[in-house]
């Protein structure tokens, strides 16, 4: 467990990870969509392999397409019991560029999906509601105070723990050279007031160093911690950052 440490103050190098925050561009494998009831979602599927489409805090219950009539001309989906994922692939003589159908959800929920056809590899679509997970979100952070709860999550995320109406993000961006640093955006947790991210940091000296939380937290953060505060040469750990929603964010 990392050791953890409320952020009282910013020291001018605390610039360090905001800096990197700022310059990072996550590269996303996956697609992540938010949607109302009954929004249209644009998004892409594979044209040779699955494509799965996943709903956060709910499932889907069925799905509405028009058939021709011939398989050939038809893409095809099937439905996971267990977890309420749909899975759609597309026959090697289907001719159109696009397809569409309608989903609903075990929480009654209707989404309508217009998806581009690609050459690319599989796909995976997570798509939440904000109008089903702010609530449980709202639940987590009330039930302690403001410091007590960023400390919460960040233990949850040194666990990879899920967080009931938090999204959780892999974002996976490229490494961001700063100062004797080298900091790369992991992953993030998104709720309603608070926003939790996953970071990777590199020794990039000669020598051997100490992390300070103090100095490297940039501004509004509520806390930070490290997997391991002394770092050798090249050697790399962990860090949790906890900020208000919607700070460093990549939308």
């Amino acid at each position: 467990m990392p050791s953890l440490n409320p952020i009282p103050r910013l020291s001018l190098t605390g610039f360090a990870i905001a800096t990197a925050l700022a310059g990072t561009t996550p590269a996303l494998a996956d697609q992540f969509k938010q949607a109302a009831d009954g929004a249209a979602i644009d998004c892409t599927v594979s044209q040779r392999e699955l494509t799965r489409f996943a709903l956060v805090e709910d499932q889907f219950a069925s799905v509405s397409k028009i058939s021709s009539g011939y398989p050939y001309s038809d893409f095809a989906v099937s439905n996971e019991p267990l977890r309420g994922d749909i899975y759609v692939s597309i026959p090697e003589t289907f001719a159109a560029r696009s397809i569409s159908f309608f989903a609903t959800t075990k929480k009654g929920q209707v989404y309508k999906f217009a998806c581009r056809i690609e050459a690319v590899g599989a796909q995976q679509v997570f798509i939440t509601n904000p109008a089903l997970g702010q609530n449980a979100a709202v639940r987590f952070e009330k039930a302690s105070a403001p410091e007590d709860t960023a400390v919460r999550l960040i233990r949850a995320m040194a666990s990879d723990e899920l967080i009931e109406g938090y999204e959780i993000r892999s974002l996976g961006g490229l490494p961001a050279r700063v100062g004797d640093f080298e900091i790369q955006l992991v992953s993030d947790y998104r709720g309603a007031a608070f926003t939790g991210k996953v970071l990777r940091i590199a020794n990039r000296t000669d020598g051997p160093v100490t992390l300070d939380a103090d100095a490297l937290a940039p501004a509004g953060t509520l806390a930070l911690a490290f997997g391991k505060d002394e770092l050798a040469p090249g050697e790399a750990t962990s860090a949790y950052l906890v900020t208000d929603a919607g700070a460093f964010s990549h939308d």
